[in-house]
């Protein structure tokens, strides 16, 4: 099977019409408002808040500031326990603060937080939960509320992947404390850059909204410590654009998922990623795990095989964050303590995945994969 002619990416930006981007900018030069909680981020807050179901919403000028503000907005001491199969941006936010991060390994099926061993991590010192919807699958949040509730922790949940994720039919920004979303180009809905903070409590969200601007209550008023965390109007505006196309591109996404599994399932030593009925998905990844024993090579042979026909994937997360060298003086980055994750970042893959890529370009990878098992076996 031939290479494809041009580089096909883990993923590409859903990008608006340049028409229409641009009357939004020549409004923005006509006001001569272009940060500081201008139209574009009054209406796009608006309507994201509408569009995510939440209570409170606060645009960020991107996921780790906000998760950064998320942690100081509940006023966190000592230690926060986490997930080590992440983005380094989640325990980062953790050390960032202060606080330690203590890592709990994770359920080999949705490849979150394993709520079951959360409790036995929990010390005097403990003072919140950060869990990851990792590739968008909802956590536990049911057992986390009842082991938070024990112990009187806070929960706040990174939900970078999980834009639009319900629970049966519950919007995931109503769970925990706070939740956080990424806007990163890379992310289903985009504003080049940027994120937000969802809670349902509004004296935090002006707590949130006094830390993300200095501090800064009026003219004449500073009233706490606070950071610059604003997002700016050039970025709301393309969010404004992007917001009105992510249920098309979601509809595309849910089609290539589906030529994905139907080309992939069969096939010895692949399996996706648990996927519940009761959850309307993000559709933010598409995610394998690669059995190099059952299909007779490695998740990181398959990934260099792929790049020589001009596709790449993503060996996402790997590294686990418990085995970045700054958190090697972590007693909760042992190996041993951690054996599901480290397992598990040796065996995913995120394929291709975004609506331009199409039905026949997925199943021309998918076919090219299964060529790496048939050449094996002849």
């Amino acid at each position: 099977m031939q290479p494809f002619k041009k580089p096909i990416y883990v993923t590409r930006p859903l990008l608006p019409s340049m028409e229409n981007y641009i009357d939004r900018m020549e409004d923005i030069w006509e006001s001569q408002w272009i940060t500081n909680n201008g139209k574009q981020h009054q209406k796009l807050e608006k309507e994201l808040k509408d569009y995510l179901k939440v209570d409170n919403l606060s645009l960020i000028n991107n996921g780790t500031i906000a998760l950064q503000i998320a942690l100081k907005a509940l006023e966190l001491e000592g230690e926060v326990i986490t997930t080590p199969f992440t983005f380094a941006a989640t325990p980062h936010a953790i050390s960032w603060n202060g606080l330690k991060p203590v890592f709990c390994d994770i359920d080999p099926k949705t490849l979150n937080i394993d709520a079951d061993k959360i409790e036995d991590l929990i010390t005097e010192k403990t003072s919140a939960i950060l869990a990851v919807h990792v590739f968008g699958t909802p956590c536990n949040v049911e057992k986390i509320k009842k082991i938070a509730d024990k112990y009187d922790l806070k929960v706040i949940y990174d939900g970078a992947h999980a834009f639009g994720t319900e629970i049966n039919e519950t919007a995931i920004g109503n769970y925990g404390d706070i939740t956080m979303y990424s806007f990163h180009a890379t992310k289903l809905f985009n504003t080049i850059e940027g994120g937000a903070l969802a809670c349902s409590d509004s004296e935090l969200k002006d707590k949130i909204e006094l830390l993300k601007n200095f501090g800064i209550k009026n003219e004449e008023e500073v009233v706490s410590i606070g950071t610059n965390g604003k997002m700016n109007e050039f970025q709301a505006a393309m969010g404004l654009e992007v917001l009105k196309k992510v249920e098309k591109e979601r509809r595309k996404r849910k089609k290539i998922k589906k030529a994905y599994h139907n080309e992939l399932k069969d096939i010895d030593g692949i399996n996706f990623i648990f996927e519940s009925e009761f959850v309307k998905s993000s559709q933010q990844y598409l995610v394998i795990r690669i059995n190099e024993k059952e299909f007779g090579l490695s998740r990181d042979e398959v990934y260099k095989k792929l790049k020589k026909y001009n596709i790449f994937s993503r060996k996402y997360f790997y590294p686990l964050c418990s085995n970045y060298p700054c958190y090697s003086d972590v007693k909760s980055s042992n190996k041993v303590n951690l054996l599901t994750a480290n397992r598990v970042v040796d065996e995913v893959l995120s394929l291709p995945f975004y609506g331009a890529l199409g039905i026949n370009n997925a199943k021309k990878i998918s076919k090219i994969i299964k060529s790496f098992k048939e050449n094996i076996s002849d």
